[in-house]
């Protein structure tokens, strides 16, 4: 991972937090978590994963193994409707349009269905959508605290091979995660790497306190591809080959 001298703005990190409901539709991935245990920091073999928005998902563990495959579609949402919430009839995000800056990167998100696929752990939602280090929108007004969290250090660096900005923030009160008890941010100093081109969370690393060192990896291998639900299906369907003669039997 190497650093460069950055120009960025902290308003230009925020508003990239903000952005990734609007910078991609599929990505491929492999995702490693650190976790703290007695022996020092825990890191468990990576798992490969393909996502396409709003919820399909497959998740393969590094020899291949399927952990988890569906297209998000399976499910009746006869229940979801009927009940007729205000909620249950909001669009997906790339049906509405947020505020952008002059970079193109959202300044302020409008009211839609968000929310990103998971598995296992919570903070898939959180990674795939950064939202909780920013907020929806700017603050009012920019005093003291104000902010979810405090930005520091902040750089233009490359992770695996893709252009990121990188800053070492803390949480401020009004910091809320967007998987309740499972924050990106620790308690104290964690530096974040966001991926520029997808506005995806790559990397959290704390810095210090108990769970120093924790965090996570991921490695994006491809952006937009075309992944039909075959990729998403744990086999594939079992389709007539129209050139083979079917023979018929009468009698």
């Amino acid at each position: 991972m190497s650093a460069q001298r950055s120009s960025s703005s902290e308003e230009s990190f925020r508003s990239l937090c903000r952005s990734s409901p609007w910078r991609w539709e599929t990505l491929r991935f492999t995702i490693t978590w650190r976790a703290p245990s007695a022996e020092g920091i825990d890191t468990p073999a990576p798992l490969k994963a393909w996502v396409r928005r709003p919820a399909a998902l497959r998740v393969e563990a590094a020899d291949g193994t399927l952990l988890h495959s569906t297209t998000g579609t399976e499910t009746s949402r006869d229940a979801l409707y009927v009940s007729a919430t205000r909620k249950s009839w909001l669009l997906a995000p790339r049906l509405v349009t947020p505020v952008y800056d002059d970079a193109g990167l959202v300044r302020r998100r409008p009211e839609a269905a968000y929310g990103e696929v998971v598995f296992g752990d919570p903070r898939w939602s959180s990674m795939l959508d950064p939202v909780e280090l920013a907020g929806s929108s700017p603050v009012a007004m920019a005093y003291p605290g104000a902010n979810r969290v405090e930005v520091l250090d902040l750089a233009e660096e490359t992770f695996a091979g893709r252009p990121v900005l990188a800053a070492t923030v803390t949480r401020n009160a009004s910091y809320e995660p967007s998987a309740p008890g499972r924050p990106l941010v620790g308690e104290g100093h964690t530096r974040v790497l966001i991926d520029v081109g997808t506005a995806v969370c790559v990397s959290t690393t704390a810095l210090d306190g108990p769970s120093q060192g924790a965090g996570h990896d991921l490695h994006l291998l491809g952006v937009d591809e075309y992944l039909t639900d075959d990729y998403f299906r744990a086999a594939p369907p079992e389709l007539s080959d129209v050139s083979r003669h079917v023979p018929w039997v009468v009698g």
